[in-house]
């Protein structure tokens, strides 16, 4: 009979969350020395075509590096008004094991003066039998960084949303109130600004673009509001679309991100800069070691941008794209199926002007090469407006160039003090406005009222765009309900996201009939 003890695995809880989870946190992982090849017995011999890497040491640890960088990493805490329904209950997963008390206490934080109660079965802040909910002050915590010694911060603008009161906590133990400077609802990303009386210590942008899958990355944030929290792991993947936003191209981390982390940064192994903590996936709650940030390329051109005029200022080509399939390359005459097919050409756009038309397939910007619609889109954000821009192009099967002044694209809430625009349902990529004529094909006599709501413009990339809806079209119906106006569409977007539905139906009316159209929720959660 063997003496050797039996271990018990551990059972690993985890906190019940959506599908895709805007992050808020971080946690502690163990970095073990690890080598680079594997070994082989004394007379093995190795195949000629085996794959084999000369011997690496593995880190030892960040203990360095997170000193280095930590006086420069933030906690933002937010006040502000949320309905009663959007405060969570403790997870039947949690209740009784040791991660409750953590959870409590970042759920408390989110209800300032709610108090136990006394009455069994109630929860703390539940209100009595009988008494509907209200909706109360909450408190919110996220993360940041400093990018300027100025005082400038950088986060999510889901950590800030449209908080009554923003204040940072430094690492030094100072809190500090905070004046929002800028936010970016398309990147998810806000700027800060405090009045510190001297100097702060700041971090500086790694290239994004540099990193490889299998790279190192350290992350730090305020998990469960405990500050200061480093975590380590790997680059999983890149260029990640994961539904957020029609510019999504995430860094994917199994760095360990939780409640409390969103706005912190993800660091390469010098201590730069090359992501922040935005997102998890999280199908059974908690994290699951994927995680995702969105990269430094594409955040230090908002970010540099908010910082000028709290504004940000995309590049603006016109199109309706869409991916281009086997049956579609096929039918075209296409060598593949790589390129952005145009699909449409909003008139007067800079497209239109350029003589770009519907049927080009776009292959190439400024030397770079297009696969996708959505890179496209993305490229064609980076550009700065009015700059001029060459196009790759294949046109009735030949490559062609054509030059493009590249035009500003209208940006939705973009300074603090702006509200939500009643014309752009958020992140469905609809420029929306008021139907100024009756509806194609009607018997409507001259002079009366219009009906719907019109589409003004459709994001290149977007969801919107990539289930066909297009300028021009009326909107009559949005989840089930007829609809009259912009606000109309936008109450029942947010309807449809509050009951949790995946998608939302529109029924649209364009020359040639009308048909229903269901476009996802993106990152809902």
């Amino acid at each position: 009979m063997s003496n050797t003890p039996k271990t018990t695995p551990r059972s690993r809880t985890m906190l019940a969350a959506g599908l895709l989870s805007l992050a808020l946190g971080t946690s502690a992982l163990t970095v073990l020395p690890f080598t680079g090849q594997a070994q082989t017995t004394p007379g093995q011999t190795t195949p000629d075509t085996a794959i084999t890497l000369p011997r690496q040491a593995g880190p030892v640890g960040f203990a360095d590096l997170a000193a280095r960088v930590a006086p420069a990493v933030v906690r933002v805490s937010v006040t502000g008004q949320a309905p009663a329904a959007a405060v969570a209950e403790i997870p039947p997963e949690l209740r009784g094991t040791p991660l409750e008390p953590f959870f409590r206490r970042f759920q408390e934080q989110q209800r300032p003066g709610a108090r136990p109660d006394a009455r069994q079965g109630q929860r703390p802040g539940q209100p009595p039998p009988g008494q509907p909910p209200q909706g109360r002050a909450r408190m919110g915590q996220g993360s940041g960084f400093i990018i300027d010694a100025a005082g400038y911060i950088v986060t999510n603008n889901h950590v800030v949303g449209d908080a009554a009161s923003v204040r940072v906590e430094l690492a030094d133990g100072r809190e500090l109130p905070a004046r929002v400077v800028g936010r970016d609802q398309q990147t998810d990303l806000a700027l800060l600004k405090v009045e510190a009386g001297s100097p702060l210590p700041t971090l500086v942008w790694g290239d994004s673009d540099a990193t490889r899958v299998g790279d190192w990355v350290v992350a730090m944030g305020n998990p469960f509001g405990l500050g200061g929290s480093v975590t380590a792991g790997i680059v999983s993947a890149r260029g990640r679309q994961i539904g957020a936003g029609p510019y999504d191209d995430f860094i994917q981390t199994d760095a360990p991100i939780n409640p409390g982390n969103s706005g912190g940064p993800l660091f390469n192994g010098n201590g730069e800069v090359v992501g922040i903590n935005t997102a998890i996936y999280a199908p059974g709650g908690g994290n699951v070691g994927i995680g995702f940030a969105v990269p430094s390329r594409m955040a230090r051109n908002v970010i540099a941008d908010l910082q000028r005029d709290g504004v940000v200022a995309r590049g603006w080509l016109g199109v309706a794209m869409q991916p281009i399939d086997a049956e579609l390359a096929a039918a075209l005459g296409l060598p593949n199926q790589r390129g952005a097919l145009v699909a449409g050409v909003e008139p007067n756009s800079p497209a239109a002007r350029a003589g770009l038309r519907p049927g080009d397939v776009v292959v190439g910007l400024q030397g770079r090469e297009i696969a996708t619609p959505r890179e496209l889109a993305i490229a064609v954000a980076e550009l700065e407006p009015e700059s001029r821009a060459t196009f790759a192009l294949l046109r009735d099967g030949a490559r062609t160039e054509q030059a493009v002044t590249i035009g500003l694209r209208e940006q939705p809430q973009q300074q603090a003090e702006a509200q939500t625009e009643a014309e752009r349902p958020d992140s469905l990529g609809l420029r929306l406005a008021p139907a100024q004529r009756p509806l194609p094909n009607s018997k409507a006599p001259a002079g009366a009222e219009a009906q719907g709501v019109q589409v003004a413009g459709v994001d290149p990339g977007s969801v919107a765009a990539t289930r066909g809806v297009r300028p021009g079209d009326i909107i009559l119906r949005a989840g089930g309900r007829e609809v009259s106006s912009p606000r109309d569409v936008m109450e029942a977007v947010a309807a449809a996201r509050r009951e949790g539905r995946p998608a939302i139906a529109l029924q649209l009316s364009r020359e040639s009939g009308n048909a229903f159209v269901a476009l996802p929720l993106a990152g809902q959660g």
